[in-house]
């Protein structure tokens, strides 16, 4: 994430954790996903673009070893006072600073929207320099028949069709293993897909 979304959204941050911070916003679909693809994983777990936390927290409550990262200190200040005694740091998606295959699994949802495909292409090299082989990748995003921008509520965010992330997944050294998508009432239609590390 560029220094300037994180700005976007730390001017907005207290605004969007009230709105979307909170499990009871996100659709009973999605929880049932996370939380299935969690129960698979091996390791700890980084919540990459975690933004005011809930997903992080929702995973800890699960009994799962997991830590949120966010380059937004607005949104890594909000998550600590909401989720005490879960781990949050400042990050980015580009540079984890975790060992070579130390994670079981990571959480990517909806934490790419706003990168461009190079950016994506490099996000997705380093996790899979950071999962160990057959760690686990979920990733949430706005799906959509072409690659294209649009003009998101903070900025500049991008549609993906599901095929061409997934291809981009492989090429970068994933396995796809399930894609979903879906258009629920009053919101843009949805995409998501579970992908594990191939073997080095």
């Amino acid at each position: 994430m560029s220094t300037e979304v994180s700005r976007a959204y730390g001017a907005r941050a207290a605004e969007y954790a009230e709105h979307l911070g909170r499990m009871d916003a996100v659709a009973a679909a999605d929880r049932e996903l996370v939380l299935a693809w969690a129960q698979t994983l091996t390791g700890p777990v980084l919540d990459v673009g975690c933004g005011p936390g809930h997903w992080t927290g929702f995973l800890h409550e699960h009994g799962f070893d997991v830590t949120g990262i966010d380059p937004t200190p607005e949104f890594i200040a909000h998550a600590r006072a909401t989720h005490p005694g879960v781990p949050f740091r400042k990050g980015q998606a580009e540079r984890l600073d975790v060992p070579d295959g130390s994670l079981g699994g990571v959480l990517a949802w909806y934490s790419l929207i706003h990168c461009t495909k190079p950016q994506v292409r490099a996000v997705l090299m380093e996790f899979a320099r950071a999962l160990r082989p057959g760690g686990g990748l979920l990733i949430g995003f706005f799906e959509g028949p072409v690659f294209e921008a649009f003009d998101h509520a903070v900025t500049t965010a991008y549609r993906w069709p599901v095929d061409s992330l997934s291809d981009l997944l492989r090429h970068s050294g994933f396995t796809v293993i399930e894609t979903q998508s879906r258009t629920d009432p009053g919101v843009r239609p949805h995409g998501a897909i579970v992908a594990t590390r191939n073997p080095a």
